[in-house]
């Protein structure tokens, strides 16, 4: 990994515990940040870590110790993928890569109506699309809102049904970009759309992420570049 690479890695990891930190306080949990890595006491929303790391060489140990690995699904991005946490009972859930965007390469319109989705029946609608039937779409909630980092975008088609749609996370350096998604097509069908959106909203910061399998392979269709492994580890 070159040195740019890395301090890209860096940002996107930072950016993405932001997020997971977001997501925890609008469910009513506090995390908390440390040089090493975020870590919240008690199990987070599902789909999102009970830590991050934001550093390479975090002690395992002592990451282990600042979350709940009592209760069932304790989870940890190891943004750097070079931790071992065999010994505190994890075993790898799976890889990915961090990815990014230049902000200089231009995106292609959808032909989706994209807007920012800051109202609760707006979240609600763009949740249930996102959800698409699996019974989560609670996950995002109204408490959401009220993170001024956070921007769920939503593409409507002609009817006003939100077709696709993304969460963009606003942070210092970068502009992270996940729960991509399309009713129709996969994310092949979003990211133009998302892709425009985030670029009208924050024209100077690059773009950046994390995906893997089918999601890598449409993200790198649309510009992105990996920078960097992670790994998902998960108790049990």
């Amino acid at each position: 990994m070159t040195t740019s690479e890395q301090s890209m890695v860096r940002a996107a990891a930072r950016n993405n515990a932001e997020w997971c930190a977001a997501m925890s306080r609008s469910h009513g949990l506090a995390g908390e940040f440390g040089q090493e890595a975020w870590a919240a006491p008690a199990r987070t929303p599902p789909y999102y870590p009970d830590a991050v790391t934001l550093a390479p060489g975090a002690d395992p140990a002592a990451l282990a110790a600042r979350i709940d690995t009592n209760a069932p699904g304790a989870s940890v991005k190891d943004s750097f993928a070079d931790l071992d946490l065999t010994a505190a009972g994890f075993q790898v859930l799976f890889e990915a890569q961090w990815i990014h965007r230049a902000t200089s390469a231009a995106a292609t319109a959808s032909g989706l109506a994209w807007g920012v989705a800051d109202a609760p029946d707006d979240l609600h609608a763009w949740a249930l699309a996102w959800d698409d039937g699996d019974g989560d779409a609670d996950l995002f909630r109204s408490e959401l809102l009220e993170d001024a980092a956070t921007f769920v975008l939503a593409g409507r088609d002609a009817g006003g049904r939100v077709a696709a749609g993304a969460v963009a996370s606003r942070s210092d350096q970068v502009v992270g970009v996940s729960n991509v998604f399309a009713s129709d097509g996969g994310p092949d069908t979003a990211w133009p759309g998302v892709l425009e959106a985030v670029h009208r909203l924050f024209p100077d910061l690059p773009v950046v992420g994390y995906e893997h399998g089918a999601g890598l392979e449409a993200a790198l269709r649309h510009g992105f570049e990996p920078v960097g492994p992670l790994r998902i580890w998960l108790h049990g």
